[in-house]
């Protein structure tokens, strides 16, 4: 994984923040789903989010609908991964289908703000950043291979293909 920076948010965003309702009914591709990413929360987030930044945020992150749409216009930004104390159950698993790191780390989450560089290695369980080496349970690799084929369907594909 790459290195990226910090933007922090609190409890409960659901997933009318992080892809605006308004936008549910229009067929986008990802890269334009990305321009609306949490506007209605960080206006400045969509067109400051870089290829390998993380999300920071509380508990219950993803929480509301079950809309697909809330972690492909994450994914759509670069953003490599989101950091929270917990995630709603529905939100977990379309992240990681998308090929999105969902990571539970109280201690980050504590500990970082927005701006700060982070790196992650999901192999190893590990948030680095100048505050401190923070650990998460590492994702099975079965988790790891979804994730770096850039989600489920690709990592099916590949997997159908090498058969």
């Amino acid at each position: 994984m790459s290195q990226g920076k910090v933007w922090k948010y609190g409890d409960n965003v659901n997933t009318d923040v992080i892809f605006p309702g308004r936008y549910t009914y229009q067929i986008m591709p990802p890269e334009e789903m990305a321009k609306h990413a949490l506007e209605d929360l960080d206006p400045e987030f969509a067109a400051g989010a870089r290829p390998g930044d993380v999300v920071v945020a509380g508990k219950n992150f993803g929480c509301g609908s079950s809309r697909e749409q809330a972690a492909a216009c994450l994914r759509g930004t670069g953003v490599q991964a989101v950091v929270a104390r917990s995630f709603a159950r529905i939100y977990f698993r379309n992240a990681i289908n998308l090929g999105l790191a969902v990571l539970q780390c109280d201690e980050a989450v504590d500990a970082l703000e927005k701006g700060d560089a982070v790196d992650l290695d999901l192999s190893r369980g590990e948030i680095r950043s100048a505050k401190g080496t923070f650990r998460f349970l590492p994702l099975p690799e079965s988790v790891i291979g979804i994730l770096e084929a850039g989600g489920l369907l690709e990592y099916t594909r590949k997997k159908l293909a090498k058969e």
